[in-house]
C-alpha cells in the first residue's frame, strides 16, 4: 500500500509541459523568402535556383539544426542569409508567428533602405 501511496506521489509530481518558445533573433542582414529543398546543396529560393554554402545551418521551427537531405522535396517561409559568393548560409524555417511579423525586407536593396530594431526584430519602412 505504501508503494503504491509513493507512486503516485511520484507520478502526480511529475507534469508534461510543452517548451516555452522562445522568440529567435534574426541577424539585421536575414532576408524572407520562401525555400524548397532540393538534392542537396541545390534548393530553389523565391523560385530560382539556387545552393547551399558548405557549412551551412538550418534551423527548424524548434530551433534545433535540421540536415538538408532530410528536407528534400520540403517547402518552407524562411529567413536566411548569404555568403559573399551569394550562396544561402543561415536559413530558419519560420513558425506561424514569426511568418506574421511583417513587414521584413525580402531584397537586398529594401534592407538597406529600411531600419532593423534588432530588439523588437522589426523592420520599419522610411
Amino acid at each position: 500500500m505504501y508503494r503504491c501511496l509513493a507512486l503516485a506521489v511520484a507520478l502526480s509530481s511529475l507534469h508534461a509541459t510543452a517548451p516555452a518558445q522562445v522568440q529567435r533573433l534574426f541577424p539585421a542582414d536575414s532576408l524572407r523568402g520562401e525555400i524548397e529543398f532540393l538534392q542537396p546543396p541545390e534548393i530553389l529560393l523565391n523560385r530560382a535556383t539556387a545552393r547551399l554554402a558548405p557549412g551551412s545551418r538550418i534551423r527548424a521551427q524548434d530551433n534545433m539544426l535540421q540536415m538538408s537531405g532530410s528536407l528534400i522535396g520540403s517547402k518552407f517561409a524562411v529567413n536566411y542569409t548569404t555568403d559573399t559568393y551569394g550562396l544561402v548560409h543561415d536559413v530558419w524555417i519560420l513558425r506561424s508567428e514569426e511568418i506574421r511579423m511583417l513587414p521584413w525586407p525580402r531584397t537586398l536593396v529594401d534592407a538597406r533602405s529600411w531600419s532593423f530594431d534588432p530588439v523588437a526584430q522589426t523592420w520599419s519602412k522610411p
